[in-house]
């Protein structure tokens, strides 16, 4: 177990480029030592569609000693056309009952489809109705910032919208890269509590390209870039957050080798990142 209160996660975007089934992510989290795993939600169904079933793979994931951290899916729950945000309800309802059934009790909801000019008051109301399918599922979605969205890519809007979705449960989901991306200022987390932030993603980014042309695949492993991650684990402290961080990367070039390494080297390098900290 990880110490100074941080459980450590794999999202497996991190070792998407060995296109594994998720059988075989589920043991490699595992070997590598991880607590738990962050699945993305379409790799569950890939498993389904070869004929698995959610039953064995609750079971795969419980035998292996981890928890599910969360679940990465993509819902347009706050599209600008009613339209599109019902039918993202309808998908958000079935996908739910998929990630309950596997053990998950939360899944990301970043500010996925035509929300430019979709107000802050309107997406509180979207995620209320998001957060009432999930109160049925018990699972809860998590506001994730985007720091390349037109909406939701800066802490005060996500913090806006969760006041106005007047839900108590309210969660939310930031990663240090999408902080640095959307122009956030570090020291901003001071005003959150651990109960708030649910779920928090680990990389680091390095000091080129710049803000404005930087992309997932930049992404570098904990403690090799340039973000203030000292700061970070000690801020997290004082905000009482003992929730999973999860390793979160796409970045091509450690898709080399073999998975199990790979996976290994990011759990070392977030744990000496973020553990080491007084």
């Amino acid at each position: 177990m990880a110490q100074a209160g941080f459980r450590y996660a794999l999202n497996t975007s991190t070792i998407r480029g060995y296109e594994l089934p998720i059988e075989r992510q589920i043991e490699v989290t595992a070997q590598a030592g991880y607590d738990g795993i962050e699945p993305w939600l379409r790799d569950v169904d890939a498993f389904l569609a070869r004929g698995g079933r959610l039953p064995e793979l609750r079971r795969r994931i419980e035998d292996a000693g981890l928890g599910v951290a969360g679940t990465i899916a993509f819902w347009k729950w706050a599209d600008a056309d009613p339209a599109v945000r019902a039918a993202a309800l309808e998908q958000a309802a079935r996908e739910m009952d998929t990630i309950a059934a596997t053990g998950g009790t939360c899944a990301a909801a970043p500010p996925l489809g035509n929300v430019a000019k979709v107000s802050l008051d309107a997406f509180g109301e979207a995620y209320s109705a998001l957060c009432e399918i999930g109160a049925r599922a018990g699972v809860l979605p998590l506001l994730e910032l985007w720091g390349h969205a037109p909406r939701l890519s800066t802490l005060a809007e996500v913090l806006y919208v969760a006041a106005a979705s007047r839900r108590p449960e309210a969660g939310i989901l930031l990663d240090i890269y999408h902080l640095y991306k959307g122009g956030n200022r570090f020291e901003s987390l001071r005003l959150l509590s651990g109960s708030a932030l649910r779920l928090f993603h680990v990389n680091d980014y390095p000091d080129t390209p710049p803000r404005d042309r930087i992309g997932d695949k930049h992404r570098v492993w904990p403690g090799d870039g340039v973000a203030p991650s000292g700061d970070i684990a000690r801020t997290l402290r004082e905000i009482g957050y003992t929730g999973y961080l999860s390793l979160e990367l796409f970045n091509p070039e450690y898709w080399k080798g073999d998975a199990l390494d790979t996976a290994r080297t990011g759990l070392a390098k977030a744990r000496t990142t973020f553990d080491a900290v007084p």
